[in-house]
């Protein structure tokens, strides 16, 4: 049996030390292990009230209701804290958190362009001011487009020169930009002058020099009187423009089973 002083006393030392823990508490995360350490399922405080078991039966009631005092002293106590912890914290917050907006605005250091960007860019200026347009086309082509309508069938020896990616119902891939001039010439009378830069898909292994999807650009000029000479100045000025005045071209004879002359 536990005596009425007894239990008295245990719960004024409980109280005492919660009353001390929740005025040392300096943050709202130390008040609530406060919290549970004395008012949990398992604190303190619960541990202390099952001892109302052993308390003679004439003093129970007395000591519950003793009990449930220091209980609602100690839950006020932990609110008033909590109130004045909260205040606290938010003027530390404020005070860290404080923007002067009187001073400069920090420097952003801009992102850059890809350089596939720059250079398609680059690319896109030279033609524009040689006159030609810039066109575009799907990158998922009928074979039609891609091969047939260029002059290419089936058993064409040119044909071994790609390894496309079919996707079914005679559909690819797009292996060169090539389908563009005949989607072109579909729909413009000459002249034409058009440039058609753009991705392109083949079953190339990946080394320095190859990759399955690649950036590719050609150009088609139809109008009278254009002979091999024109394609030659377009491509030397083109290589002069983008890599330096001074830069000597070349054109040295070589064999495409597409085009005639070759070079």
């Amino acid at each position: 049996m536990i005596e009425q002083n007894e239990f008295q006393t245990r719960l004024a030392e409980l109280s005492a030390q919660a009353i001390a823990r929740i005025e040392q508490a300096a943050s709202s995360k130390d008040l609530e292990a406060v919290s549970v350490h004395f008012l949990g399922r398992k604190g303190e405080l619960t541990v202390v009230l099952r001892g109302l078991a052993s308390v003679p039966s004439d003093q129970r009631p007395a000591m519950g209701r003793l009990a449930n005092e220091v209980k609602s002293e100690l839950e006020g106590r932990l609110a008033a804290r909590e109130n004045v912890l909260r205040v606290e914290e938010q003027e530390r917050r404020l005070r860290t958190e404080r923007l002067d907006v009187t001073l400069p605005p920090p420097i952003l250091e801009p992102g850059h362009l890809h350089p596939l960007t720059q250079a398609l860019r680059r690319l896109k200026q030279i033609f524009i001011g040689l006159g030609f347009e810039v066109v575009d086309g799907p990158e998922v082509e009928m074979d039609y487009y891609n091969f047939e309508g260029l002059n290419i069938p089936a058993d064409h020896p040119s044909r071994d020169m790609w390894d496309s990616f079919y996707l079914g119902g005679n559909m690819l891939l797009r292996s060169h930009t090539s389908p563009v001039q005949v989607r072109v010439m579909e729909r413009q009378k000459p002249p034409v002058r058009v440039i058609v830069p753009g991705k392109c898909y083949r079953r190339d292994a990946v080394d320095a020099t190859h990759s399955w999807q690649f950036q590719q650009i050609e150009g088609l000029l139809i109008d009278e009187g254009i002979t091999f000479a024109n394609l030659k100045g377009v491509l030397d000025t083109f290589a002069r423009e983008m890599f330096g005045a001074r830069r000597k071209t070349r054109f040295i004879p070589s064999y495409f089973p597409f085009t005639e002359p070759s070079a």
